[in-house]
């Protein structure tokens, strides 16, 4: 990635800088004094050359902040339990979780910052997680895998939540019993179709999905595949009928209706 980007920064400097001693040429040529246009020209092109430069930098940057934040936690694990390090992964994420038997939410403060009491009960598996809007991916799920009586899982607007992570979320089939993947931006009907793994699912959120074309129909096929689960956020009659068709059928009605009537 990094290289990637590095090519395509030489790649942009060389044509500007190839512009910048065409520009300078002509001034010591003898040449008239650039047009106020020309200059405006050459100004504009310094402008959007440092602009494209800084969201391209912006990107590697973020790429690499959900590399770190999703690597394995296996210095917790191997020093702490993979309770304890699953709990200490979900909290830098600044998602929230609780365990099993206990009432109580452990979740960060506006500043991400956390209280280490969780780690007074290294024997207790997770059974609730909120993951909503973080940049967990399926390297991440890694560090959750072994949590076995995990029932509920929020991932409510998570970028980077794909298809390729609906597919690892067969390791809860046996627990997993509520899921929100409302607002997940990449997820598609190919990647819904793996959640037939996951046979104790009751409840499912996929409102908000921009990759469905047909939720409508993405919602009767997900009630055929998980039967014991109710979907929501979906009417049945979205995208089955366009609105072009629909007004079709009611002006088709209504001249049948003045047909009758003459």
């Amino acid at each position: 990635m990094a290289a990637s980007l590095l090519s395509q920064a030489m790649k942009r400097c060389s044509a500007h800088t190839c512009a910048a001693a065409t520009f300078r040429r002509a001034l010591s040529s003898g040449a008239a004094t650039p047009s106020v246009f020309t200059r405006f020209l050459l100004k504009l092109s310094h402008y959007f050359y440092d602009v494209e430069n800084i969201l391209n930098w912006n990107d590697w940057l973020r790429s690499q902040a959900v590399i770190r934040k999703n690597r394995l936690f296996g210095y917790a694990q191997k020093n702490f339990g993979n309770n304890i390090a699953a709990a200490y992964y979900i909290l830098t994420l600044r998602g929230s979780f609780r365990f099993a038997g206990q009432s109580e939410w452990y979740r960060p403060d506006s500043r991400g910052r956390f209280s280490y009491d969780f780690m007074s009960t290294p024997d207790t598996q997770i059974e609730e997680v909120d993951l909503s809007g973080t940049l967990i991916n399926h390297n991440g799920l890694e560090n959750l895998v072994k949590q076995s009586k995990l029932q509920t899982l929020s991932l409510r607007g998570c970028p980077e939540v794909d298809d390729w992570f609906l597919a690892c979320l067969h390791v809860f089939g046996e627990s997993l019993v509520e899921l929100d993947l409302s607002h997940c931006s990449r997820i598609t009907v190919g990647g819904l179709a793996a959640l037939q793994n996951l046979r104790k699912l009751q409840w499912l959120d996929i409102s908000g999905l921009p990759q469905l074309q047909n939720p409508g129909l993405v919602r009767i096929l997900l009630e055929e595949m998980l039967p014991h689960c109710r979907v929501n956020g979906v009417e049945y009659e979205q995208g089955l009928i366009q609105p072009d068709s629909q007004e079709q059928t009611e002006d088709h009605h209504e001249a049948s209706t003045n047909t009758g009537h003459l």
